[in-house]
C-alpha cells in the first residue's frame, strides 16, 4: 500500500509541475522521458538553493583543493521534468577562507587578498526529488574564471 501511495505521489507532484510550468511536453528523448521543456525559473526558489547547497556540499567534497569553495553569483537556471526535476545552474564559484575540515560549520568568506582569489563559472546538472529529500549531481562543469 505504501509503494502505491508513492507512486501516487510522484505522479500528482508532476503533474503539478506541469501545470505550473505552463503544460508544455516534449517528446520521448532516447530513454529520457522528458515531460517538460526546459525553462528558466528564479534561482530564489527553494528547490533551487537546495540543488546548488547539494551541489556544493559535492564540489567541495570532490575537490582536491585544501580550501572550501562557495557561489558568489547565479547567472542562470532552467528546469526540465523528467523522472526528476532536473536543474541545470550556471553558477560563479569562489575559494574561501575555510579550509577543509571535518564537521566544519564556519561563516566561509570569499578570501580577499593581494593576489585574486581562485573563482570558477560552473555548470551544474542537479536532478531532485525534492518532497522526498532526494537530490544527485547528474553532472557538473567547471572552467577557471
Amino acid at each position: 500500500m505504501t509503494r502505491l501511495w508513492g507512486a501516487c505521489e510522484l505522479l500528482l507532484a508532476l503533474l503539478v509541475a506541469l501545470v505550473a510550468l505552463g503544460g508544455s511536453t516534449l517528446v520521448y528523448k532516447d530513454t529520457n522521458k522528458v515531460l517538460s521543456e526546459l525553462r528558466n525559473i528564479s534561482s530564489s526558489s527553494s528547490n533551487v538553493k537546495q540543488c546548488l547547497w547539494f551541489a556544493m556540499q559535492e564540489y567541495n567534497k570532490d575537490s582536491k583543493d585544501k580550501f572550501l569553495f562557495q557561489v558568489v553569483k547565479v547567472w542562470q537556471v532552467q528546469m526540465q521534468v523528467t523522472d526528476y526535476l532536473e536543474y541545470f545552474i550556471d553558477a560563479e564559484i569562489a575559494r574561501t577562507n575555510c579550509r577543509k575540515l571535518p564537521n566544519s560549520n564556519e561563516n566561509c568568506m570569499v578570501k580577499n587578498t593581494s593576489k585574486p582569489e581562485k573563482r570558477q563559472m560552473c555548470t551544474f546538472w542537479v536532478g531532485a526529488l525534492p518532497w522526498h529529500g532526494y537530490f544527485t549531481v547528474m553532472k557538473k562543469q567547471c572552467v577557471d574564471a
